[in-house]
C-alpha cells in the first residue's frame, strides 16, 4: 500500500525536458488541504473506496499528517479507515457491522467489516486471532495479520487469557506500534483525538475483565455476562456527567452486561431482538447494554453497545458502537467462543 501512492506520484511527476523536478509534498499546505479533503469527501465512506484516503496517507509525511487532521474518528463518521481506528470507540448513534469467521482446523478467529447489509457479502478483513491452550489458561491472540500471531510483532494489539474452567476472562491490550522515546501516547489536537484513557500505562496493560456466570435454570436458561471496562469511565454513557467531572480516574468503570432475553410461549425458547442480524439459535448469543443505565431517560435505557450472534455453522455477526472499540468488542466476543464447565 506504500509503495503504490509513491509510484504513482513519481510518474505523474516526471519532469518535461527544460523544466524542474516537481514534488507533490511542496505543494502549498491550503491547496493540498483542499485536494485532500475533495478525496475525503468523494467516496462514500465503506472500503473498497477508502483505499484512495489510505494512499494519499502514504505519498509522505506532511500528507499523512494533513488526512489524519481530515479524517474523522469513527466516534463521529463511523468510517474505519486506519489501524488506529480499531481502537479507537465506534459510532454514537449507530453500530458498526461486523462479521467473525471460525475456522475449527486452525483454531482461528477472522473478524470482518460488512460491507452490504447481506449475511454473506466477502467483507474487508481487519482482525485475526488463535486460540493457544495451555495447562491452566486458554490464551486468545489477536492480531492486525492472520499470518502474523507472534506478541513481538508491530502486528500484536492484545491478548484474551482466562481461567482454567472458562468463567473469568481478562483482555490484555498492547500498544499498536512500538514505543519509542519520542513517540509516547500522543496528545493529540482536538480535530485528531487518538488520545488513550488517562488510565492506560504503557506496554501490555488489562482493558477489561468478563466473567459468566451459573445459570439457574442449568442450560436450558441464557448465561450471565458482566463485563468491566477498566479504561472506559462510567461518566462516557452520561455526557452532561462527563463534563461536570474534572478528573475521570475517580470515575467507576464501566460495566456491561448481557440484556435479559424473554421466554417466548410459542417458539418455547428464550428469545431477544437481533433485528435481522442473528439467524441461528445458541447459547453464545448475546446483547450488552450498560448497568445502571436504566437510571437515565427510556431512550438510552436499553441502548445496545455490543451485540453477538450466530448466522451459520462458523459464522457470527458482530456489531458494536460507541464508547467500545472493535478491539474490544472483538476480545469480548472471543470469550464466549471458549467452553465453560461450569456454565454448560
Amino acid at each position: 500500500m506504500r509503495s503504490r501512492p509513491h509510484r504513482v506520484v513519481h510518474e505523474a511527476a516526471s519532469p518535461t525536458p527544460g523544466s524542474e523536478p516537481f514534488r507533490w509534498s511542496e505543494l502549498p499546505d491550503e491547496l493540498l488541504r483542499e485536494i485532500l479533503i475533495r478525496v475525503e469527501s468523494a467516496d462514500d465512506g465503506d472500503w473498497p473506496s477508502r483505499r484512495s484516503v489510505v494512499a494519499c496517507a502514504g505519498v509522505c509525511r506532511v500528507w499523512r499528517m494533513i488526512v489524519k487532521e481530515i479524517v474523522a474518528v469513527p466516534e463521529l463518521s463511523s468510517k474505519l479507515t486506519f489501524p488506529i481506528s480499531l481502537k479507537q470507540p465506534g459510532p454514537r448513534g449507530s453500530l458498526v457491522q461486523c462479521f467473525i469467521k471460525r475456522n475449527r482446523n486452525t483454531q482461528s478467529y477472522h473478524l470482518y467489516l460488512g460491507l452490504t447489509n447481506s449475511l454473506t457479502d466477502n467483507g474487508k478483513f481487519l482482525l485475526a486471532a488463535c486460540k493457544l491452550k495451555r495447562a491452566t489458561c486458554t490464551d486468545y491472540i489477536i492480531s492486525l495479520r492472520s499470518d502474523d500471531m507472534s506478541r513481538r510483532s508491530n502486528a500484536y494489539l492484545g491478548r484474551v487469557r482466562s481461567n482454567f474452567i472458562g468463567t473469568k476472562f481478562t483482555v490484555f491490550e498492547g500498544n499498536l506500534m512500538p514505543q519509542t522515546r519520542s513517540s509516547k501516547m500522543v496528545k493529540s489536537r482536538s480535530s485528531n483525538p487518538m488520545k488513550v484513557s488517562p488510565r492506560a500505562p504503557s506496554g501490555s496493560y488489562p482493558v477489561a475483565h468478563i466473567s459468566y456466570e451459573l445459570n439457574v435454570l442449568g442450560s436450558r436458561g441464557p448465561r450471565r455476562m458482566r463485563c468491566v471496562m477498566d479504561t472506559l469511565p462510567t461518566s462516557l454513557m452520561h455526557p452532561q456527567r462527563a463534563a461536570a467531572s474534572s478528573n475521570s480516574l475517580r470515575d467507576p468503570p464501566l460495566v456491561l452486561s448481557n440484556k435479559t432475553p424473554r421466554w417466548h410461549e410459542q417458539l418455547r425458547c428464550w428469545c431477544l431482538n437481533f433485528h435481522g442480524r442473528v439467524t441461528v439459535a445458541s447459547v453464545k448469543n448475546f446483547q450488552l447494554v450498560a448497568v445502571g443505565d436504566r437510571e437515565t431517560e427510556q431512550a438510552t435505557s436499553e441502548r445496545i453497545i455490543l451485540q453477538f450472534g450466530k448466522v451459520g455453522k462458523d459464522m457470527f455477526t458482530m456489531d458494536y458502537g460507541y464508547p467500545i472499540s472493535a478491539f474490544q468488542a472483538f476480545a469480548i466476543c472471543l470469550s464466549s467462543f471458549e467452553t465453560r464447565i461450569a456454565c454448560e
